[in-house]
């Protein structure tokens, strides 16, 4: 079989490269599958560089989520069959033709949702209808975050709104305010203006904002926090641009900020199981019913990984990157 494998860390789209692997036999309580698609995300970017919170060994495999078709049953599996479409998310070698996982763990995907749906359903989503449980917020509540241009940061909206909370984005550039406009994504500001600040306090109407989020880093960790209110909470998502955040002694001293880190493989495995599947159900729901998007970029076939690398890290994509097995 075919898989996207790298020999050292690096750039990606210089060290990914395709080859020929055994196929993988279930064990007991696995199965295999035929994977049909994969998106690339920029967590799997930063482990295939080495630089992200897990380091797997030399030479590895990459990708960790996908859409995909059981094709042989363990011993012992019971409650899925052959030829049944499933996710995956947080399955380590996701980038090959076919990978077996533990049965346990896998998600039907109902008839409703198309390919390109449920290949990206469970990694950023869910950790965005997780994210916005995390951070304790009720309907009439105001929040913010950066990156709303982002795929996570697209999703908070979406998931916001339906929930009857009000997010505010952040983005860098002005052409992005229409960007998300175009998607019917409002209350959105770009910080390359003089008078951004103020325009986040007319669209809030002078509320208190309750809750940042940053997925950026640097700087922008700091624009987040300034318009936290009191007794505020910030919490770290991403890092996208700087491994360190850059905020203000003072807004955390005299506003009594709570800073937090959150990570989807931490906070995930934490949750109840009922409340994990009534987080995944509003997922399939709001996919089902459109309040929720999940655009497509483009897709590639895996052996244009250095294509598909170049698209993910191009400036103003809409929509995740997926590859073809």
């Amino acid at each position: 079989m075919r898989a996207l494998i790298h020999q050292t860390f690096g750039s990606p789209e210089e060290v990914l490269q395709i080859e020929d692997r055994p196929l993988p036999e279930p064990g007991e309580g696995e199965v295999r599958l035929r994977i049909v698609l994969s998106p690339i995300h920029n967590h799997d970017l930063w482990t295939v560089r080495g630089q992200y919170g897990f380091k797997p060994e030399l030479p590895a495999a990459s990708g960790t989520e996908a859409l995909g078709v059981v094709d042989a049953l363990g011993a012992g599996v019971e409650n899925l069959s052959v030829g049944q479409r499933v996710a995956t998310g947080g399955t380590f070698g996701a980038w090959s033709e076919y990978l077996t996982v533990n049965a346990a763990g896998l998600i039907p995907v109902p008839d409703s949702l198309p390919d390109e749906s449920a290949a990206q359903l469970v990694s950023m989503p869910f950790s965005t209808v997780t994210l916005l449980h995390f951070l304790d917020v009720k309907p009439g509540d105001w929040i913010v975050q950066n990156a709303a241009n982002g795929a996570v940061g697209r999703m908070l909206a979406q998931l916001g709104a339906a929930r009857g909370v009000n997010v505010v984005g952040l983005v860098r550039r002005t052409a992005g305010v229409d960007e998300l406009r175009e998607q019917g994504i409002e209350r959105v500001v770009a910080t390359d203006q003089d008078d951004w600040k103020e325009q986040v306090a007319r669209i809030t109407g002078g509320a208190p904002i309750v809750a940042g989020v940053d997925s950026v880093g640097g700087s922008s960790a700091g624009d987040v926090l300034s318009l936290i209110a009191e007794d505020g909470t910030l919490v770290i998502f991403g890092a996208m641009n700087s491994p360190t955040i850059e905020i203000a002694s003072s807004d955390v001293i005299f506003k009594h900020t709570t800073v937090k880190g959150f990570w989807g493989s931490k906070v995930i495995p934490q949750l109840d199981p009922a409340l994990r599947g009534e987080l995944f159900g509003e997922l399939v729901q709001r996919v089902t019913d459109g309040t929720l998007t999940l655009p497509v970029a483009a897709t590639f076939d895996a052996a244009d990984i250095s294509e598909a690398v170049q698209a993910t890290n191009s400036a103003g994509r809409v929509g995740k990157v997926l590859l073809r097995f």
